[in-house]
């Protein structure tokens, strides 16, 4: 059976708002919301920060690339964690199953939603800033998007509304 290319797949930094978005927009198209994170702890029978402790953050990412390249949905608004990006297998797979969405965030207003890192689970490697992070990420992010939606001024309820006609739009609905 060919492939589904129905889905729509949510990338961007942590507190993007890829699932109270994702929620929000798969309730509007009539999809199902898949949140890869609670896929990823449900598959490996651990919390994310078991899999990181036990295996490392590159550990975690080989397990974060699989269980995204493996997503076998349809009709789904696809949540994955910030560093699906990292994920070659992973990334060229979500686009081959429907069109990739980067939530765009600003350094400053990332800085704000995330408050406590750890508290969000938000892992760096030794030395490393969030604004490193923030600037290795997004150029991954724009090479990725099949369209991409600046959150700056906008709360979840409008940039839903202007997801679903972009996709719409996109999708000649």
């Amino acid at each position: 059976m060919a492939k589904q290319h129905n889905n729509i797949t949510l990338i961007g930094m942590p507190a993007s708002g890829k699932s109270t978005i994702g929620v929000l927009l798969a309730k509007r198209l009539g999809y199902s919301f898949v949140d890869v994170d609670i896929v990823i702890q449900e598959q490996e029978k651990r919390l994310l920060k078991e899999i990181i402790e036990d295996e490392g953050l590159d550990g975690f990412l080989e397990v974060e690339n699989r269980a995204n390249a493996t997503l076998d949905v349809e009709k789904s608004v696809i949540a994955p964690g910030g560093s699906v990006i990292y994920g070659k297998e992973a990334m060229e797979h979500l686009k081959e199953i429907g069109l990739v969405v980067y939530l765009k965030l600003s350094y400053e207003d990332l800085k704000v939603r995330l408050g406590n890192l750890v508290d969000r689970g938000v892992v760096l490697k030794e030395g490393m800033t969030l604004l490193d992070l923030y600037n290795e990420r997004v150029p991954y992010y724009e090479k990725y998007a099949d369209i991409t939606i600046d959150e700056e001024g906008r709360n979840a309820g409008m940039v839903v509304d202007e997801l679903r006609r972009l996709i719409e739009e996109r999708l000649g609905r």
